[in-house]
């Protein structure tokens, strides 16, 4: 089968370098990918969001099977685009359709959505520009910390937990009287702060069957022991022992089984992967939002703790088969870690040559490339996330410590990474 993986990022390096794997893999191509998927497959210089082009690409390329990567395509309707076409729409398009991503392009519709089928979240209210007046009454009022959530996509920047009301206050004027966040934060959903655990759990669904993937848990904040300002992601590890069957179960039932019940009822089409960012309060499982792709750098873990051919699962995806998979997992612990750009999340540089990647090869290690462009024969940071070094180990604190070491082979300027990934876990 020929594959199209659109996206460019340290999720799609994963997905093409486990794509690449499949027998039923005659061709792979990335768009626009980056200096690590081509080493997987033929990258293609078209954005994530120009479907016309991609619809042609894979019209004059034979192309079985979309796979789509990141959040913004799915939400911007990829999938309807493609159905709607006559050209294409006999491929197998992974991803739902533009209504269903609306689980992820907006968190008024997602609360509104588990409020209606009873999946335990936080309480919350909605405002916008017509109410704003209500909204500001409603924080002065509100319990300490309070989360002011920008509705739609927000570049993973769009949440603010506020420890006092009078940055509340000015976090909420900013949001919607001065665009703060563009047309994301027209509408601010405003939250109830949960105290726990946070974790990431994920699904493949065909609409109507699911199977559960590897459960993982990433670290946004810069710094050590989960400090400083947030930022896409400086790691990750699967699994989470605190997530044992018991947990497992109870998510199941009371998340993962009433909100595919839920699209159902609501004739939302959904073949694709459901991310179910959670919350493990006294032992008991809350969303805190759903995502409708894989995160990143949590698929740095998971993809490849799974066993299964993943073109074999996303076939039966889109035949609605799921039902006749059972999903393989190694039993062992992946930890990756990030290295990001110096300044990031803020200002950063690119275009710094990286050394070292060829020689760091170790046995229970993959490096995969985030914001990486090769350049002649050098490889360059193009991006704010740069690398992720992905090793497995009998524990947590054995793969860490594999990853840091491989890390510490790597080198570019300004080159910064967390040493302390897992360490609540080892």
């Amino acid at each position: 089968m020929k594959i199209l993986l659109v996206g460019g990022g340290g999720r799609e390096h994963t997905l093409a370098w486990k794509i690449r794997q499949s027998h039923l893999c005659e061709q792979l191509f990335i768009a626009p990918g980056n200096a690590g998927t081509i080493l997987c497959g033929e990258n293609v210089d078209i954005k994530i969001n120009e479907f016309e082009k991609l619809s042609a690409f894979c019209i004059a390329n034979k192309i079985d099977i979309v796979m789509v990567g990141p959040e913004e395509p799915l939400v911007k309707g990829i999938y309807d685009f493609f159905k709607k076409n006559s050209a294409t729409a006999h491929i197998h398009i992974i991803g739902p359709s533009k209504e269903a991503a609306q689980l992820e392009g907006s968190k008024a519709f997602a609360k509104a959505f588990m409020r209606r089928y009873n999946i335990p979240s936080a309480a919350y209210k909605e405002f916008t520009v017509a109410n704003y007046d209500e909204g500001v009454e409603y924080i002065r009022n509100h319990a300490l910390p309070v989360v002011l959530k920008a509705d739609g996509l927000a570049a993973g920047k769009g949440v603010i937990i506020c420890y006092n009301h009078i940055e509340a206050l000015a976090e909420f004027e900013l949001m919607i009287q001065r665009s703060k966040f563009g047309e994301a934060g027209k509408k601010v959903v405003i939250e109830q702060f949960l105290e726990g655990i946070e974790l990431s759990v994920f699904v493949l669904t065909d609409g109507v069957n699911y199977v559960l993937l590897p459960e993982a848990k990433d670290y946004k904040r810069i710094g050590v022991g989960d400090t400083g300002p947030n930022t896409g992601g400086m790691g990750a590890v699967s699994p989470v022992p605190f997530a044992d069957e018991q947990f497992l179960e109870k998510v199941k039932i009371r998340i993962i089984e009433p909100t595919i019940a839920g699209l159902q009822k609501e004739k939302l089409v959904y073949k694709g992967f459901i991310f179910l960012g959670l919350i493990n309060v006294g032992g008991e499982p809350l969303v805190i939002e759903y995502n409708c792709r894989l995160g990143d750098p949590e698929t740095e873990v998971v993809i490849p703790r799974i066993q299964n051919d993943l073109v074999e699962l996303l076939i039966a995806t889109s035949q609605q088969r799921l039902d006749e998979i059972t999903i393989q997992t190694d039993k062992q612990a992946a930890v990756t870690i990030m290295a990001v750009s110096g300044g990031y999340p803020n200002d950063h540089e690119t275009g710094k040559v990286i050394e070292g990647l060829q020689e760091t090869t170790l046995d229970g290690t993959i490096i995969f490339h985030a914001g990486t462009i090769k350049q002649g024969d050098e490889v360059l940071t193009n991006g704010g996330r740069v690398i992720a070094v992905t090793s497995f180990g009998d524990t947590i604190q054995e793969a860490a410590e594999q990853s840091t070491y491989m890390l510490e082979q790597i080198y570019f300027d300004g080159i910064y990474f967390r040493e302390d990934i897992g360490f609540e876990f080892k």
